[in-house]
């Protein structure tokens, strides 16, 4: 598995994404990865390089805050402000990070997913909601009140979903609604609930916060991967 700094722009943003491409000769599938609130950090990275290693897709991880950036708390939540007030910037971040990909020559464009984490997951499902050419759509830990923009109807491949039934930040009667527009639209979409799990529980670094509601669940963490990994193999494998 090889790894190298991609970067591009998104209007007057700066972007660094980090590719991840493996070792056997192409084309390859391909998996857009979306980063937690805070930013690109080494969670979202190694995940990219395990998807490259462990299931031999290619894997981006797009930047939505620039320069790679790691933001303080009130930085990152006024960013996520901005971007859920501005449907066409969201969706012009996660469509650049996706045109990187796909432009990639060991990549299948037709063989491609996006996945996401917190809320990289909501803009990973924003991204098929707005009608992209995504086999497989994936958010854990993922915020799912989507936008008006965007609809369900739009989205041509199936949709995963991972929560944690302790998750403050994603109640049940939003899991409920997100179930049911995805039902009402016909879209072939699996909803796991994982037992005692919180927000961000893939994340091993997330106990370190410090922040009540946020915290790793190692269970959740492996049987989410397992899931992922299955559903992304049969999509675009």
């Amino acid at each position: 598995m090889s790894s190298n700094k991609i970067e591009y722009r998104v209007g007057d943003l700066a972007a660094v994404g980090h590719l991840a491409v493996p070792p056997a000769p192409g084309p390859h599938g391909a998996v857009l990865v979306c980063h937690e609130g805070p930013g690109q950090d080494d969670h979202v990275r190694r995940r990219a390089d395990r998807i490259a290693q462990e299931l031999g897709f290619a894997a981006f991880a797009l930047d939505y805050h620039g320069g790679a950036a790691i933001l303080g708390p009130d930085a990152y939540l006024a960013r996520l402000l901005e971007l859920r007030g501005d449907y066409e910037q969201l969706q012009a971040v996660a469509q650049a990070g996706l045109d990187v990909l796909v432009a990639q020559p060991s990549v299948d464009a037709g063989r491609v997913a996006a996945i996401g984490y917190c809320f990289g997951g909501t803009m990973a499902l924003e991204l098929a909601r707005a009608g992209a050419d995504l086999r497989a759509t994936v958010g854990l830990h993922s915020g799912l009140e989507m936008s008006e923009a965007g609809s369900a109807s739009n989205i041509s491949g199936r949709v995963l979903v991972a929560v944690g039934d302790q998750d403050p930040l994603i109640p049940r009667q939003h899991v409920d609604a997100f179930r049911d527009d995805m039902l009402a639209a016909g879209v072939d979409c699996t909803i796991e609930i994982h037992p005692g799990a919180a927000h961000s529980f893939t994340n091993a670094d997330a106990d370190a916060w410090g922040v009540p509601g946020i915290a790793y669940d190692a269970a959740a963490d492996h049987a989410s991967w397992d899931s992922m990994a299955a559903f992304l193999r049969d999509a675009i494998g």
